[in-house]
Formats: structure tokens, C-alpha cells, sequence
């Protein structure tokens, strides 16, 4: 059996530690990379992304919009594949330039994916996007099965 040892604390407590420990732990549970401190300094890193989207419908159809700032067109791909759209792509990191010295790099790089499940009267065959100034907007329309219809009933 192991020795009862006293229990003396070498440091003051400090609960912003306990939240960035925290914040860390959660962000690797969510698939972020963590960010890390050296020497109670920010180290930089580049972390995981993906885009963030709005979701919008109306009586014709959904509409998504994508935030993707300094991602070029070519680098964008839209699918739809069983009842799932996906959007991939990339956000090339810049390439450092002699003679500049980097502070702090936030924005994320690298490649991104983001799926959904399509809505049961969405028309995935009639998927239809335009990408502009940094923002790409993928329209589904509905399907026309799923469209409501007027229906004259007679009382007599």
C-alpha cells in the first residue's frame, strides 16, 4: 500500500489556467487541435476549421451560405450524394515573405469539409451554387411533390 503523503500547493491557483485546461480538453473532445501555452505565452498554432454557415428556407427552397474568405473558387466543391450535401475545400496558408515576421496567426488554414443531411423534400438532383466575394450560396430547391397545393373543396 503506498504512503500518505501532505499535499503542499507549489503555486497560487489561478482558475484562468482551469478554463484554458478546460477550453483544451473540450476543444480535443470536438476534434480542434488545442491551442498551447510556453511559458504561460500563446504558441502559435494553426488549428482544424471549417466554414460557418446560415441555413435559410423559405417556400421555394433552402438556402445555405457559406463564410469563405481567401478560399478561390477552384479550391470549392459541392456534392450531393445519398441524401447528404458536402462542401470540401482548401484555404492555401500564405507563403511567409523574407523580411516579415509573424506575430500571431488566428485565421485557419488547410482543408474543410462540411456535410448535411438533406431534408426530405429537398430536391437534391437540382442543387445549384454561386460562389462571390468570399461567400459561397448553395440553393436546393424543394421537390414538387413537397410544394403546398390548393385544393377547392365543394360543400353542398
Amino acid at each position: 500500500m503506498g504512503t500518505l503523503m501532505r499535499w503542499e500547493p507549489t503555486t497560487r491557483w489561478d482558475p484562468f489556467k482551469e478554463l484554458e485546461d478546460m477550453q483544451s480538453r473540450l476543444g480535443t473532445l470536438f476534434g480542434r487541435l488545442p491551442v498551447r501555452k510556453e511559458g504561460g505565452k500563446e504558441a502559435m498554432t494553426v488549428a482544424e476549421w471549417a466554414p460557418l454557415v446560415d441555413i435559410v428556407e423559405d417556400e421555394k427552397e433552402y438556402l445555405i451560405k457559406a463564410e469563405l474568405p481567401e478560399v478561390k473558387k477552384e479550391d470549392v466543391k459541392v456534392t450531393v450524394e445519398d441524401d447528404v450535401l458536402t462542401i470540401t475545400g482548401e484555404r492555401k496558408y500564405e507563403k511567409e515573405e523574407k523580411g516579415k515576421k509573424y506575430h500571431r496567426v488566428e485565421r485557419a488554414y488547410g482543408s474543410f469539409e462540411r456535410s448535411f443531411t438533406l431534408p426530405e423534400d429537398a430536391d437534391g438532383s437540382k442543387v445549384n451554387a454561386e460562389f462571390k466575394d468570399g461567400i459561397l450560396k448553395v440553393r436546393l430547391p424543394k421537390s414538387e411533390k413537397a410544394k403546398p397545393k390548393a385544393v377547392e373543396v365543394k360543400v353542398g
